[in-house]
């Protein structure tokens, strides 16, 4: 069921025999651990496998391509995607093997060896520096590796580069069934949500947000705005806030401005936890109010604020989580934080939870997999939420295209 994804699936896609060019998104964590790189948090891995286990089991060949990091244009051992095809491996039960390049070097050969269920993971995408250039030269020498391109890969739909826009130029295109339940998934929830819809925001930056915060204050019933960010909107008030975190005040002011005019309510913490330096062992104390002294920084939203929120997320329909109520990873500023993930967790109405800070707070406190979507994009899903286009899923076949090709 498409619902309101309107461009052509992988399950619709005329794979058998093919070899299949499927964009991932594998930008994981690494680690050293006894004297070798491993992946450290396979969670993006995981996601990516029911879109290569449908493929294989259709008869496809499998050539995937994913950056890893920054590399900018070079190659970097640190950034080689060997830990990743070990792992990817691991939970495929089946070699994965590592192509010696991205294009060059005998690519094209190992490419020419795959059999229908093979899979091959190319080299980091990046130490290509046509990648992030959208290089059409890049993108057709990659569209050579197959004869289908399926992008999975919603973490980076955001960006137009040549592993995630170029190819569909030279190749039919298709969405992955990760990609495609991401759209819809945070389509629904601005288009379609059970009412009423809760929108919790936080995070450091008043600015990542006002866009998703303009687009809500037209759709959702309520905006709670916790973590750094809300010491934007306090300033914006005339608020001292102290040596805390503030910045987007002039955004911070027109959003105040455009919520009296609107249906959506705005609500802001009413108590904070304040320490004095941005240290798990520093000097804390909770403040009853919400005006932050000189020499003391709000790292969390207290127990009132905390408890107001929890009961908002509990009364709603719909409950989209992105963003921290403050420095979670720090245990004595956690609470606020944790009370909103257990709350979202808890809910009886439709919980979806985008940002990796979010989701690594679900993960802290064991959580994740009681909430009904967790979305593996980051600026992406911010993207899609404020309504912008996202060119990776832009570039693809129609569904009625996808159609006609597969006719």
């Amino acid at each position: 069921m498409r619902g309101s994804f309107d461009k052509a699936s992988v399950r619709d896609a005329p794979v058998k025999g093919r070899r299949v060019l499927v964009r991932v998104d594998f930008n994981v964590p690494l680690k050293d651990e006894g004297g070798e790189r491993v992946v450290a948090d396979d969670t993006r891995i995981r996601a990516a496998l029911p879109t290569i286990e449908l493929l294989r089991e259709r008869g496809a060949a499998l050539v995937l391509m994913s950056h890893l990091g920054r590399p900018k244009g070079e190659r970097d051992p640190a950034l080689s995607m060997a830990p990743v095809a070990k792992r990817l491996g691991e939970l495929l039960g089946t070699e994965v093997k590592l192509a010696p390049g991205v294009i060059e070097g005998d690519v094209d050969l190992t490419c020419g060896a795959l059999g229908p269920g093979d899979v091959l993971l190319l080299e980091n995408i990046r130490f290509e520096p046509g990648e992030t250039k959208n290089d059409p030269k890049l993108a057709e020498n990659l569209a050579q590796l197959a004869s289908i391109y399926v992008n999975d890969a919603f973490g980076a739909a955001h960006r137009a580069h040549a592993s995630t826009v170029g190819v569909a130029d030279y190749l039919p295109a298709y969405a992955g069934l990760l990609l495609e339940r991401e759209v819809t998934e945070l389509t629904k929830v601005v288009e379609d949500p059970q009412r009423p819809l809760v929108v919790v925001l936080g995070g450091a930056k008043v600015s990542d947000k006002v866009g998703v915060i303009d687009r809500f204050l037209e759709v959702a019933d309520q905006i709670l705005i916790g973590g750094a960010m809300c010491f934007g909107f306090f300033k914006a008030q005339g608020i001292p806030v102290g040596d805390s975190l503030a910045e987007g005040e002039d955004k911070a002011k027109e959003a105040l401005e455009q919520a009296e005019g609107s249906d959506c309510e705005l609500q802001l913490p009413v108590d904070l936890v304040l320490g004095r330096e941005f240290s798990a062992d520093t000097e804390r104390k909770e403040s009853d109010g919400v005006e932050v002294p000189d020499g003391w920084m709000g790292l969390d939203i207290g127990p009132r604020s905390a408890q107001n929120y929890a009961k908002a997320i509990a009364d709603a329909g719909t409950v989209l989580w992105n963003g921290p109520m403050g420095a979670f990873e720090m245990e004595p500023f956690a609470g606020g934080t944790k009370a909103v993930a257990e709350a979202v967790a808890g809910a009886p109405g439709t919980t979806v939870v985008g940002g990796g800070d979010s989701v690594a707070a679900l993960n802290q406190f064991g959580l994740e997999d009681r909430v009904d979507w967790v979305s593996t994009g980051g600026g992406a899903s911010l993207e899609l939420l404020e309504g912008k286009k996202l060119p990776g899923v832009d570039a693809l076949l129609d569904a009625e295209e996808g159609d006609k090709a597969n006719a």
